[in-house]
């Protein structure tokens, strides 16, 4: 509902019941952000094979903290996930079909030919959490707060946190 609509609406439902003003400002206030400000998309999307995307999206949420989004998961006939989308922060990425495209999975070509960087708040707590869940370390954690870990088929992920900028003096 366009946010014009709703506060019309609104108008007549508090006119009847007053707290129905208070319930109605944040749909309201959501409405207009949503129309004044876009939802962002990125224009480069990076594609990962994977021979078991399912696992694979399983793994990436409860170890590294990736959120699926929902609305971009292709199912085949057979029930078999071919593509679906994942974000972290401001970022997205492809998890796409192993073989698709040309695009082979490290754990069949067993060879590793990329990495990806992902900037976290808190690297330690990352590192922890992605050991918990199982996640093979690559590299162990610095003083240069930076980690890798392989995933299960093998891409290697890099963890890293942006220095603290030095207060203005």
């Amino acid at each position: 509902m366009k946010p014009v609509d709703l506060a019309r609406k609104l108008r007549r439902e508090a006119a009847f019941e007053p707290a129905a003003l208070d319930r109605g400002k944040a749909v309201l206030m959501a409405a207009i952000r949503q129309e004044v400000e876009p939802i962002r998309r990125p224009t480069i999307v990076p594609q990962l094979p994977y021979e078991d995307i399912r696992a694979a999206l399983f793994f990436l949420e409860r170890a590294f903290g990736f959120s699926e989004i929902s609305t971009s998961r292709l199912v085949g006939q057979d029930g078999v996930i071919h593509h679906a989308l994942v974000e972290f922060g401001d970022g997205v990425i492809g998890i796409g079909t192993h073989g698709a495209h040309g695009a082979i999975s490290p754990k069949s070509a067993g060879i590793e030919t990329q990495y990806i960087s992902v900037y976290v708040a808190d690297v330690d707590a990352h590192y922890q959490r992605a050991r918990a869940a199982g996640a093979r370390i690559a590299r162990e954690l610095r003083e240069h707060h930076v980690y890798e870990a392989l995933d299960p088929e093998g891409h290697r992920w890099r963890f890293l946190q942006r220095p603290r900028e030095a207060p203005v003096q």
